[in-house]
């Protein structure tokens, strides 16, 4: 294989590690606070616009929160300490839609 290939090959693999995570979009409307675990007493990290997307790198259970998508103890981790409470997110799914955090 030249340098060229390996090259473009890398480039393909690294790109298919970022794009791994599905982003699904935040409740119209809301703002939505970034926490730094999966509860509301967590400190917000970061505070998304209205509009926002979230890329679900992996998900675990936490506090139970109510939100527009009804209420669930799911928390989705959108980045290294970076948690939003699933019931924010339109996920299309009242359970898991990525792998459990730490797996």
């Amino acid at each position: 294989m030249s340098t060229q290939e390996n090259t473009a090959d890398s480039a393909a693999g690294a790109a298919g590690t970022v794009a791994a995570y599905r982003s699904y979009p935040v409740a119209p409307g809301y703002r939505l606070n970034v926490r730094s675990g999966p509860s509301t007493n967590a400190a917000v990290v970061r505070t998304l616009p209205a509009g926002s997307s979230v890329p679900i790198r992996c998900q675990r259970h936490g506090e139970r929160v109510s939100g527009p998508y009804g209420t669930s103890d799911i928390w989705d981790c959108i980045g290294s300490g970076e948690y939003v409470s699933d019931t924010y997110v339109q996920t299309g799914s009242d359970g898991f839609v990525a792998r459990p955090c730490g797996s």
